[in-house]
């Protein structure tokens, strides 16, 4: 880490961590045969809401739970390669990627912030919905991925901690 200063709070953490830890007989592999992907919000624990342990699932992780071009890419590898032959897309609510569009982000990090973000698409979701059902389906009509992998879909509530499904 280069500003050890910065992180001396998590490497103290990883201190005591080590002293406790159990799971070096962990392989790579999906132990439930699951990749959850999800976003990056810190209230999602998606091992802990969908009662799964260390090594039981691949979790994915971006702002908005989009199935983005590097999503894709990381399902062939844990497909192929990990073990994975079920997927679940699991967006949430109260999502900030949902309460905005593209060109409002731009906006507020340039009148904030100064920066220009306009070469970046954030894959904002104004329409939550819709965006998991487009997200399924390119799953499913990958030509990398198998035609009987298990994909399906929910909206985890950051309110009540359940889950909402939603087929397509």
């Amino acid at each position: 880490m280069t500003d050890s200063g910065a992180f001396s709070d998590l490497l103290a953490a990883n201190n005591e961590y080590r002293r406790t830890f159990t799971d070096s007989g962990l392989t790579g592999r999906a132990g439930r045969g699951l990749a959850v992907i999800t976003c990056m919000d810190s209230r999602i624990d998606p091992l802990a809401l969908l009662g799964l342990q260390r090594g039981d699932a691949k979790i994915l992780r971006n702002a908005g739970a989009r199935v983005t071009g590097d999503v894709l890419r990381t399902l062939v590898l844990a497909v192929y390669l990990l073990g994975v032959d079920r997927v679940l897309v699991m967006p949430h609510t109260d999502c900030r990627m949902a309460s905005a569009t593209d060109s409002d982000v731009h906006e507020l990090i340039a009148k904030e912030h100064g920066i220009d973000t306009r070469s970046l698409e954030f894959r904002t979701v104004p329409d939550q919905d819709a965006a998991l059902r487009r997200d399924l389906v390119r799953i499913r009509t990958s030509p990398y991925l198998p035609p009987d992998l298990a994909v399906g879909g929910a909206i985890y509530n950051v309110h009540t901690g359940g889950l909402i499904p939603v087929e397509v």
